[in-house]
């Protein structure tokens, strides 16, 4: 589940409300060992995304970079062309 977490300090363009909810997201349902919690369990889910989200746009606001910005879009292409060569992506 994690491995689709991806680095979300030091690209350009910045991290978005979307992508720090989705990392929460994976992470607080990789803890749990669940993609879906039970109702009785929703709430404390959705709170533990809620917090790790809050968390997550803490730390990335206070992180500094000492390297230049990584392009999102070089790095997905290595990804895509990493997951080609591995023979888990048909292009």
């Amino acid at each position: 589940m994690c491995r689709n977490i991806r680095t979300l300090h030091n690209v350009d363009p910045g991290a978005t409300a979307d992508e720090v909810q989705d990392a929460a997201l994976q992470y607080v349902r990789k803890i749990a060992g669940t993609t879906r919690p039970s109702r009785a369990n929703q709430a404390a889910f959705d709170r533990a995304v809620a917090e790790i989200a809050h968390a997550t746009r803490h730390l990335l606001d206070d992180l500094v970079a000492t390297r230049p910005p990584k392009n999102r879009e070089e790095e997905a292409a290595k990804r895509r062309a990493r997951a080609v060569a591995s023979g888990r992506y048909a292009s």
